[in-house]
């Protein structure tokens, strides 16, 4: 009898990777749940569908962006330096009209030129890597120093120097692992890229005009938010769900590398994968006027408005889970449920063009040299950074080389999700309640509420958290 305790205990340690992930995510959405507070909506929904979506979605009254939300004390702990400027975060008017157009600007150019230099990054990346063996990397550790060179050149229009490479790297990935709670944020090192950022931007190193509306210290966080944070992580993060999944289906693999100037079937490729894996899993608005649901229902300004891309991404297709990039020869990804850079109605992605150039110039890059295999797992948040095994071409790895590196791939990856879906239980916790107690947004909107505070421009100061000891803007 005295057994049966340890069996049972037994049994539920050796099975946890089947059943405990999934419980601690349960649980993690539940804390994200109380910050979101009680007036909330998700679209879709079961009562409200993808059109109720698109329609709010494009609706002029669903603009604000970080005033009245709950969520946006922690979206700025997390974006912070400076997320009162990031692009995504400015509420509607002047000042984010002169930092979208800004960025339009910056990332514009000729197709050619912008994919050459995206496979020029990708080629550098990869020389680091040996042609004689097996390689098992993280994909996205792998190409978040292609995009934190890209983007230093597109910015600087200047080869992009080791060292800010390194800065730019480590502050990205510093931001990727506490929005996935894969860890805590480090404000200090993300202060190196500001003050490095500071000074090119005050010795007159940016070749752009940046926002007039922004003041020195804003335009510093400008670049470092919407470049070297959303560009490079957004990326970076798109470039591992296209390679793995390519990984993980071989008879996609084979017809790209066969044919490899195929572009069409390539764009069905990531579209597919953009629709599966959209790299936004809900973006929040808050109402600005009354939005009407439909004849019964209608949001108050203030209301909270969440939209879920995987959920809308998974309405309107035959057999949604499987993935099938040869469903695009019969559908048009305009007409589709599908949009991986939002809607042109409401602050779409600035890099719509730019970003398929680059990541086909990417891929094509790394097929090119590597064929690539996994058994490892593939969700939209890969909080695992995609293992994958890249065996260069025309290499001959040993009998059993390549089974006994896949199970350990499969298992080890098993394993790993266990232990990171308890942290990131514990991490994002700590996380929601250390922001709740910074109010960074909610602190920044009472500076600019307040009477005796009109500041001279139309935007109020940052909030100061020099004061925090262990979380300083800059040291």
């Amino acid at each position: 009898m005295r057994a049966l305790p340890l069996l049972a205990a037994a049994a539920a340690v050796l099975s946890a990777p089947r059943w405990l992930p999934r419980r601690v995510v349960a649980l993690r959405v539940k804390v994200f749940e109380l910050v979101n507070g009680d007036h909330v909506v998700v679209l879709p929904n079961d009562r409200h569908g993808p059109e109720v979506f698109e329609r709010v979605y494009a609706d002029p009254a669903a603009n604000g962006r970080s005033r009245g939300a709950g969520l946006s004390d922690l979206f700025w702990y997390w974006l912070s330096p400076g997320p009162e400027v990031h692009q995504e975060h400015l509420e509607d008017g002047p000042r984010y009209d002169d930092v979208a157009r800004t960025t339009r600007r910056i990332v514009a150019g000729a197709s050619g030129p912008l994919a050459e230099a995206a496979a020029r990054a990708t080629s550098a990346a990869l020389d680091a890597l040996p042609d004689d063996r097996v390689s098992l990397v993280r994909l996205r550790d792998l190409v978040m120093p292609v995009w934190a060179t890209y983007f230093h050149e597109l910015v600087f229009r200047e080869p992009c120097p080791p060292h800010a490479r390194d800065l730019i790297v480590g502050h990205a990935h510093d931001v990727v692992t506490s929005l996935k709670c894969t860890g805590l944020r480090h404000p200090r090192r993300r202060a190196r890229l500001t003050r490095y950022l500071a000074a090119r931007v005050e010795a007159g190193d940016v070749p752009h005009d940046l926002p007039a509306s922004l003041g020195t210290a804003e335009r510093v966080h400008y670049l470092q938010g919407t470049f070297f944070n959303t560009a490079v992580v957004q990326m970076s993060e798109a470039t591992a769900h296209l390679l793995l999944a390519i990984a993980r289906h071989p008879d996609v693999q084979r017809r790209l590398v066969d044919d490899p100037d195929d572009d069409r079937y390539l764009d069905h490729v990531l579209d597919e994968v953009l629709r599966m894996y959209p790299l936004f899993g809900i973006a929040h608005r808050v109402t600005t006027g009354e939005v009407r649901l439909d004849e019964e229902t209608s949001l108050p300004a203030g209301a909270v408005v969440c939209f879920s891309y995987p959920d809308y991404h998974a309405t309107g297709y035959d057999r949604p889970d499987e993935f099938d990039p040869d469903r695009w020869e019969a559908l048009s990804a305009r007409d589709a449920h599908h949009i991986p850079f939002g809607v042109a109605a409401n602050r779409p992605c600035p890099a719509w063009r730019l970003a398929p150039l680059a990541l086909r110039a990417c891929a094509r890059e790394v097929l090119r040299r590597f064929h690539l295999e996994t058994t490892a797992s593939h969700t939209r948040s890969i909080p695992h950074r995609a293992p994958c095994l890249l065996v260069p071409r025309g290499a001959a790895p040993g009998p059993g080389v390549l089974p006994a590196l896949r199970l350990f791939v499969r298992l080890r990856d098993a394993w790993e999700d266990v232990a990171r879906s308890l942290a990131q239980l514990v991490l994002g916790t700590a996380m929601v309640l250390d922001a709740r107690r910074l109010r960074l947004a909610g602190r920044y909107f009472d500076r600019a509420d307040a009477p005796a505070a009109a500041p001279a421009t139309d935007a109020p100061a940052a909030p100061d958290t020099d004061h925090v000891g262990r979380c300083p803007l800059v040291p």
